[in-house]
């Protein structure tokens, strides 16, 4: 569920008749960190995409934060929920996303809290 992109240096026309990729983002309680990864993406050269964010319950500014970055960005990013806002685990919300997904190409992005060293 990887992709690479074959010339960092290629053209708008060049990256526009790619396929779609969707990037989803998988989020619970990482508002520290959500903003980040959402802007890393839309940091990227490639221009063929859509992201959509998926919140597994969160109860922290994350869900604001997604909200508003879908709101700034109506045509690109998409904010997904479980129903009642449940927190259903990790997969059932990558699922979540591959389910709304219109891309040809999927991308998970990883947006977690780091681990404190043992």
């Amino acid at each position: 569920m990887t992709f690479v992109f074959d010339d960092p240096k290629a053209s708008f026309t060049e990256m526009r008749d790619k396929p779609l990729v969707s990037v989803i983002i998988i989020f619970l309680n990482v508002g520290d960190f959500l903003r980040e990864a959402i802007e890393s993406v839309l940091a990227q050269t490639y221009d063929n995409w859509e992201l959509l964010l998926a919140d597994d319950g969160s109860t922290d500014s994350s869900t604001d934060i997604a909200l508003q970055y879908a709101a700034k960005h109506p045509n690109r990013i998409r904010y997904l929920e479980h129903p009642n806002h449940e927190n259903r685990g990790m997969s059932v919300a990558r699922n979540l996303g591959i389910r709304n997904a219109k891309g040809k190409i999927l991308r998970p992005v990883g947006c977690r809290r780091p681990t404190a060293a043992l």
